[in-house]
């Protein structure tokens, strides 16, 4: 298990968790989010191929449609 920081909040993740799996975990659909990994902007291409690791800091932010 590893502990990573999402959104501001410290939370334990499984071994070999990518963004993508975060995101389904989370109901996070991943058309409609924009994740920061390290300070980092992941594209949507990368969400599979991105592990996360103990100590990581992940941000993510929703869009919100209106007008």
């Amino acid at each position: 298990m590893a502990k990573i920081q999402l959104n501001g909040r410290k939370i334990v993740i499984k071994p070999k968790t990518n963004i993508y799996t975060l995101l389904k975990r989370f109901k996070l659909d991943k058309k409609k989010v924009a994740v920061e990994y390290n300070g980092t902007i992941i594209s949507k291409i990368a969400f599979k191929k991105k592990f996360l690791k103990e100590k990581d800091k992940i941000e993510i932010v929703h869009f919100i449609g209106g007008g």
